[in-house]
């Protein structure tokens, strides 16, 4: 039996439930570092193949009759991490990193709603990407990057001690102004030393499991 906690490869496709849904597998599409829906696609068995050997998000196009990357005329492609089938094999999740906005209509997503949850500190550390790239010289963000390290993790140093003392002195809603300082500095130190939140819960994750 397969380990359903390890992704598709190539030569899992045809143990696919394709009978009963008409050759056609309807694939969810999960932003890997939010945990956000992204988008609900169809993939046939060339369609998942295509996914899964050129690395990008490739579906079934129904009204066109074809196959068709996401962001083949856009540019917005969905950089795929992992494949996984349901309990029935009988549907997908695709996991994947967006090359900028999912829906066609310009949005992150093709469903409502904002990032919800501490799947946001993944958008957070976007954000900063984009400041730090963006050549505004008001930016606090691009500004703090370009002192360096050191006043980094000075400020993380600071922030932290605030956290501390809201801990003792202020209430619920302080602690939590308080930790959202901390967490957006960690996030400028993430920015400038080259790791993401995904690494810090993937050693989080290997703790716990140890």
């Amino acid at each position: 039996m397969r380990d359903r906690n390890a992704p598709l490869s190539a030569a899992d496709i045809n143990a696919l439930a394709w009978e009963k849904m008409d050759d056609l597998l309807p694939a969810a599409v999960q932003d890997i570092a939010t945990g956000r829906l992204l988008m609900l696609g169809y993939m046939n068995r060339e369609a998942l193949a295509a996914t899964l050997s050129s690395g990008f998000a490739t579906f079934y196009s129904r009204s066109k009759g074809r196959l068709w990357m996401k962001g083949e005329t856009s540019g917005n492609r969905l950089a795929v991490r992992s494949v996984h089938e349901d309990c029935d094999s009988d549907a997908l999740l695709v996991r994947a990193i967006p090359e900028g906005p999912t829906c066609h209509l310009g949005t992150a997503s093709c469903f409502g709603g904002e990032e919800q949850g501490p799947g946001w500190l993944a958008e957070l550390s976007r954000i900063v990407h984009d400041r730090a790239v963006s050549g505004e010289a008001t930016s606090y963000t691009r500004r703090l990057l370009a002192e360096g390290n050191a006043k980094i993790a000075q400020k993380i140093g600071e922030e932290g001690v605030e956290v501390a003392l809201a801990g003792v002195t202020r209430d619920a809603v302080g602690c939590a102004e308080e930790t959202a300082d901390l967490l957006y500095h960690v996030s400028v130190l993430m920015e400038a030393r080259g790791y993401e939140w995904t690494d810090v819960v993937d050693i989080l994750r290997r703790r716990h499991k140890a």
